[in-house]
Order: structure tokens, then sequence, then C-alpha cells
């Protein structure tokens, strides 16, 4: 594992997928906080629908303070004036994978980590073919566990947040 985010802030991004599944909401404005918290400058991509919702649940900007539409940030990572030391997918569909397939060859010195989740994510996970962490659970109402595998990964087993 690598070091904690704690001892590397930074740029970070955090990719989100159709909001189809519930948990995904909470957990993205958890982990914004958390990598915020800890003084990463944090952007979450996605397509309009689910910006939009967050942008509802964070009206003042609490959590999330920057947002960018999902093709406008690989047109900026491609065109390299965007770029990460932290990458965090969310994925619950193949989209979500090719997304993350396509961003983790855009971004080859970032750390990666694709949070696979859903009904039955063991499939969708034995897609990835690409080197990254990977944090896999079945989860589509409840975030607790997967919330602690995240925790884990990103070093903050100890939060108690």
């Amino acid at each position: 594992m690598t070091e904690p985010m704690a001892a590397q802030p930074g740029k970070a991004i955090i990719v989100l997928g159709c909001p189809e599944v519930p948990v995904q909401q909470a957990l993205a404005l958890y982990v914004a906080s958390g990598l915020s918290d800890r003084g990463a400058e944090v952007l979450v991509t996605g397509n309009p629908s689910v910006l939009g919702l967050l942008k509802v649940s964070d009206p003042k900007g609490a959590y999330i303070q920057k947002t960018l539409v999902l093709e406008k940030c690989v047109e900026e990572v491609v065109e390299k004036k965007r770029d990460c030391r932290l990458c965090i997918v969310f994925a619950h569909n193949d989209a979500a994978i090719a997304y993350a397939a396509t961003l983790r060859h855009l971004l080859p010195g970032s750390r990666f980590v694709v949070v696979v989740f859903g009904k039955d994510p063991e499939p969708l996970a034995a897609e990835i073919n690409f080197p990254c962490e990977t944090i896999t659970e079945k989860a589509v109402h409840n975030p607790a566990q997967l919330k602690a595998k995240i925790n884990k990964v990103l070093g903050w087993a100890a939060s108690r947040t």
C-alpha cells in the first residue's frame, strides 16, 4: 500500500459514474471531505446528473468545492492541463471501468484507486486489466463496509469520521 493520503496532499480527482446506486453519493461526499480535510485540492467529475445531485446534496460547497463534467475532465487530462496525485474512480458498470482504464492510461504517475460496488461487483472487478488498487464490495444502500475498506486503503483506518 502507498503511504497514507495524510502524508501526500495535492490534487485529487474523484470520478463518479451514473447515479443509479445510492451509496456512491454518500461515499463521494465522504471521500471528498476526507481528502479536503487532509489538504488535498479535490475535483469531482462525472456526468451532469451525478454532479447535479452532488450540488443539491452540498448546496454551500462544504464538501465539494470543484466539479467538472467527465468528458471535459478527460479532455483537460489529454491536453496536459489537468493532472493529479490521486485518482479515485467509483465504478458500478462497464462504462465506469472503461473510463477508469482511459484515465489510468492518461495518468500513469498518479496513485489510482478503483472502487467497485453494486449488487454483483465481483464480475465487474474481474474486468479490470490495468494497474490500480481495487476496492470491491457488494454495496447498494448501505455504505458502511465500503467506507471501512476505503478508510483502510487511503490510510484513514483509524479515522472516526
